[in-house]
């Protein structure tokens, strides 16, 4: 017997010296044959996106909302791992960003993600959670709103916003403005001739005061503003209702003068109102002098007084603000590029060239035909625009609402109306294809709402930035004769402050380990 490396006795061991000549051992063999020497086969087999998830999935254990749905299953005759389809349905929405059906939720279940308690499921399965929501809508929303307001100490306000199904979605534009421009194409807040459920719908939400929804409703178009507002109270007995405000965005008629909302001593309006209407009402309150005040990190406001009955309040948003520098930037960058050299052409092909470029509504403002015909820049127009970077008119029949509170609560409007982007499309699809669960969808669109925008809320970025960063750390899956091993990626700086904001501990290493099956 030869000895190649004497040991010695285990008690008298140096654990340096071991790992000193481990380190040289490995460095002789090739890299298939160490992994084989060091995981005895291990194998890796699957990696799947796993941060999102599993940061969604901690939120909605956090808000206590896993034991309250398992209580609630506890009436039905669901299975017990509803809960889980009922969060994957949830998380969907946020992550995979369409009106899903239950077959391509049960598919991205089972081969695109990784849910925690959820290796896979099935059409079925979600179908049937689908139906029981609708079944316990009433009582869900109920059961939702007391944990998350208790857990979070949110108050809640009522806020209304209205939305075409066959029309321009709401919101701004690129320009900051929104993107209709005329009573013919833009969503109408009164009810139309001929108005039915299929064409408009009105959606009312009860928000606290960050933009949390915290409820959610769903009108034909042509519903009454007082039936809403009567049902709305109806639904809310008992809860801790703040006040009731009805919202609109600045691409709706009642903001640009066309038909004002009605309003009682019970409940006032919060619109915006187009700065760039060059409306008596914009360049009065832009003429007047004032201060700015800050009111949040980025946002800054400044109440102008102009009628005896109704608040103005100027917001100024610096993120906008740097937004709408850089599309303009863009936009006469572009026509320059289109109308350099053009002196040369004939007549004709100068008044083509501008009446092409007439019909972009966003170039066109910084157009200027010269009295001979000429193409040029509008210096004065660019220099208008820069002092409406980023700005808001706000307008309110509340006397007594602070300004700050005005600005937020516009603010907290236009961040709600942006998830309910994909909501409003998705409801398009399901009415098109002829099929049924737009109730069960608009309650999963509210509860995926509700995390994401408390992810929102508190690191201060918009979930698209989130969900990619956190999509970053991915679950990798190993094989061996032992079983099976998944292990997360490691996580970066930056991760551990977003999940430090968002008051989460970070996810485990090790996320499961299983033994082989059978």
């Amino acid at each position: 017997m030869q000895v190649i490396y004497n040991f010695g006795r285990d008690d008298a061991s140096n654990r340096q010296a071991l790992i000193r000549l481990a380190a040289s051992v490995v460095k002789i063999l090739e890299p298939a044959q160490l992994l084989d020497v060091a995981a005895d086969g291990l194998e890796f087999v699957d990696s799947r996106p796993f941060g999102a998830v599993w940061v969604l999935d901690a939120l909605w254990r956090q808000l206590e909302l896993d034991g309250t749905f398992r209580r609630m299953r506890r009436d039905g005759a669901l299975d017990p791992e509803a809960e889980r389809v009922l969060f994957a349905l949830v998380a969907s929405r946020a992550l995979a960003g369409w009106a899903d059906p239950p077959t391509e939720v049960a598919r991205w279940v089972t081969e695109d993600v990784f849910v925690d308690g959820l290796p896979a499921t099935t059409e079925d399965a979600c179908q049937k959670v689908t139906e029981w929501l609708c079944e316990v809508s009433g009582r869900l929303q109920e059961e939702v709103f007391h944990r998350v307001a208790d857990r979070l100490d949110l108050k809640a306000d009522l806020l209304f916003f209205e939305s075409a199904h066959g029309g321009p979605q709401p919101g701004l534009g690129l320009d900051g403005d929104p993107p209709c421009s005329g009573p013919e194409d833009s969503p109408s807040l009164a009810p139309p001739s001929g108005c039915h459920e299929a064409h408009q719908t009105v959606i009312g939400l009860a928000v606290a005061r960050t933009g949390i929804p915290l409820r959610v409703w769903r009108w034909p178009g042509c519903t009454d503003d007082a039936a809403m507002i009567r049902q709305a109270k109806e639904d809310m007995k008992g809860w801790t209702l703040s006040r009731v405000i009805r919202t609109a965005d600045r691409g709706c008629p009642i903001a640009a003068d066309r038909h004002p909302p009605r309003t009682d001593d019970d409940h006032h309006y919060i619109v915006g109102a187009k700065l760039r209407s060059g409306s008596a009402v914009a360049d009065a309150a832009l003429s007047r002098q004032g201060r700015y005040h800050h009111v949040a990190a980025n946002l800054r406001v400044k109440e102008v007084h102009i009628a005896a009955d109704e608040r103005f309040v100027i917001c100024c948003d610096a993120r906008t603000a740097q937004r709408d520098a850089e599309v303009r930037t863009r936009l006469v960058e572009e026509l320059s590029a289109l109308i350099d050299d053009t002196d040369r052409l004939s007549l004709a092909e100068r008044t083509d060239l501008h009446m092409e470029i007439s019909a972009n509504p966003r170039m066109r403002r910084y157009l200027r035909l010269t009295p001979g015909r000429l193409l040029r820049i509008d210096v004065k127009a660019v220099k208008a625009e820069e002092n409406l970077d980023g700005k808001y008119l706000v307008r309110t029949t509340d006397l007594e609402l602070p300004a700050e509170e005005v600005a937020l609560g516009y603010m907290g409007l236009l961040e709600c109306e942006r998830g309910w982007r994909d909501l409003l499309a998705g409801l398009r699809r399901l009415q098109s294809r002829g099929e049924p669960g737009e109730c069960g969808h608009l309650l999963l669109t509210w509860l995926s709402l509700l995390l994401v925008r408390i992810a929102e809320s508190r690191t201060g970025l918009p979930w698209s930035a989130l969900r990619r960063e956190f999509d970053r750390i991915k679950l990798g899956t190993f094989a061996a004769c032992a079983g099976v091993l998944r292990q997360r990626t490691e996580i970066t700086e930056e991760q551990y402050e977003l999940l430090a904001a968002l008051g989460l501990a970070p996810p485990p290493r090790i996320v499961q380990i299983s033994p082989p099956d059978g």
